[in-house]
């Protein structure tokens, strides 16, 4: 094992926050982590909030730069790690590489996708300045090289083992109240695909979710399929468990090649069904550990097929567990490749 650092992690660390689970698995690792919240930067409003995420410009920009500098050279860290850290500035990078801190730039989004989000101005002109860009989609892997990149390393989003895990000993359908559920986001046709499942197919279907759902659905089918908010933690999980079948969706329009949802699912011991893709099909046994679908009528036949088959989902409901965990799909290991990486790539980092 590498020798323990001290790492300043600069991240959307909030309860609900995969960056937060990120730094519990490198505290599990052994390393020392001073954590700097972002959101405590941009406590204004939520209307200047998103001013300053579209212009990045204003004093929360100079106060969250001023203060990355100073943490990493009060506490002598031997890392600085980003985590979709839009807000960093160039030449705060600079100074920190001139202090001898490397750097870490954490980003599962895609600043070169379709959807034009508008926050990337200045990750695009930080990315030859960090040490290390960590990213999850091969295309990603040329962008950023294209961009300059010192080096770049793919990974995949992964599951919190202290979070997503089986229900206990005995769970069956008898503790199962809803058929199909879907918990996350609207994005690209969801809403259309899910509302077609239920008026063309009768397939009974469940979303947990945030408040774009309302402009996305049409009312009869808001009415029909929305069943609660967001869910997080414990109740995420347990909305997982209560669910006969779990979907799982690539968002197309961030090109993504698997879904983070795939992997928490398959730890929580639950049913997957997940739109087929050739990152999907790499990770997981086709009808053994998950089950695949390419189009709406696809999904609905599955849907039919496994839906009443309680044995058939509790078998391959555990395989993915199983293959979730003997295949690293979680926190620790991901971590882990990247503390490996920037240990090869700067050896004097280990003093």
């Amino acid at each position: 094992m590498s020798k323990p650092l001290k790492i300043l992690y600069v991240g959307q660390l909030t309860p609900n926050d995969s960056a937060l689970y990120r730094t519990w698995a490198l505290e599990r690792l052994g390393h020392t982590v001073i954590r700097l919240n972002i959101a405590e930067f941009l406590k204004t409003s939520e209307l200047l909030d998103k001013v300053f995420f579209r212009l990045l410009i204003g004093p929360p920009l100079q106060r969250l730069n001023r203060a990355i500098l100073e943490s990493a050279f009060e506490h002598r860290v031997d890392l600085v790690f980003a985590d979709k850290i839009v807000a960093m500035k160039p030449s705060t990078l600079q100074k920190l590489r001139q202090g001898g801190v490397p750097t870490v730039n954490y980003n599962i989004d895609n600043p070169f996708g379709p959807r034009n989000d508008g926050v990337w101005r200045l990750m695009l002109k930080c990315i030859p300045y960090y040490d290390l860009h960590v990213v999850q989609r091969d295309q990603n892997l040329l962008d950023y090289r294209a961009r300059g990149a010192r080096d770049v390393l793919k990974v995949q989003t992964a599951y919190e083992p202290t979070i997503h895990f089986p229900p206990p000993p005995g769970w069956s359908d008898a503790n199962r109240d809803r058929d199909v559920s879907f918990v996350g986001t609207p994005y690209d046709n969801r809403a259309e695909f899910l509302t077609r499942l239920w008026r063309e197919f009768a397939i009974p279907i469940s979303i947990c979710g945030n408040s774009f759902w309302k402009q996305k659905l049409s009312p009869d089918a808001y009415t029909a399929l929305f069943g609660e908010g967001e869910v997080y933690r414990d109740q995420y999980r347990e909305t997982l468990w209560r669910s006969r079948i779990n979907l799982s969706f690539l968002t197309h329009s961030n090109l993504d090649e698997f879904a983070h949802k795939s992997f928490e699912i398959a730890a929580c011991g639950a049913f997957l069904l997940v739109e087929r893709s050739p990152g999907h099909l790499d990770r997981f046994k086709e009808d053994e550990e998950a089950v695949f679908f390419s189009d709406l009528e696809e999904c609905a036949a599955k849907i039919r097929r496994y839906l009443p088959d309680e044995e058939a989902r509790q078998r391959i409901a555990a395989a993915g567990q199983q293959r979730a965990v003997n295949s690293g799909y979680h926190n620790d290991a991901q971590m882990q490749r990247i503390i490996d990486r920037i240990l090869i790539s700067l050896p004097a980092v280990e003093r």
